[in-house]
């Protein structure tokens, strides 16, 4: 069984990458000395059948999940330390998918460390009656990609999970 911090980092890598690959034909054209960011930040939202905090063969992602996105980024700018924030809800898709664009932030470059950029996302609330009980609820955790030809960035989070109320003990054991 794959923990899940493993699993979900593979399986938003790869989602981020074909995600990063159907964005190369967005048409970037900045002037500026610091080159515009295009920001998408995205992340998944699974059931947590068995109540372990990780994707067994038992879990399974969940559509229309109600997830809180926070992003802070610092102005690259010599002139002027600006702080800008973004904050948007958005819906899982059929996939347990939730994405957030922000296109074109002036001043801001494609940031890699915590310092220039944070996010952070959190679940507002289940669409399952079935598994609609918290388990990990908010992540900052995230990687990055970042593209070389443009100032595209994508942050991928880490999983976030709900799990049924009570555990199933004919699929999970005890």
């Amino acid at each position: 069984m794959l923990k899940l911090v493993d699993m979900g980092k593979k399986l938003i890598m790869f989602l981020l990458l074909l995600q990063l690959l159907s964005l190369n034909s967005l048409s970037l054209k900045h002037s500026s000395a610091v080159p515009n960011a295009t920001i998408t930040v995205t992340g998944l939202v699974y059931c947590d059948v068995c109540s372990n905090n990780s994707f067994s063969k038992n879990s399974y992602f969940i559509p229309g999940v109600e997830v809180r996105v926070i992003c802070r980024f610092s102005s690259a700018s010599w002139i002027t330390r600006e702080m800008i924030t973004f904050s948007a809800n958005r819906t899982t898709n059929e996939l347990g998918l939730y994405k957030l664009d922000i296109t074109s932030l002036e001043g801001v470059s494609c940031a890699e460390d915590s310092l220039m950029a944070s996010c952070q996302a959190s679940l507002i609330g289940s669409s399952s009656d079935s598994c609609n009980v918290p388990g990990i609820n908010t992540t900052t955790d995230q990687v990055v990609f970042k593209s070389k030809s443009s100032n595209l960035c994508v942050y991928g989070f880490t999983a976030l999970n709900y799990r049924p109320l009570q555990k199933n003990l004919d699929l999970c054991g005890k």
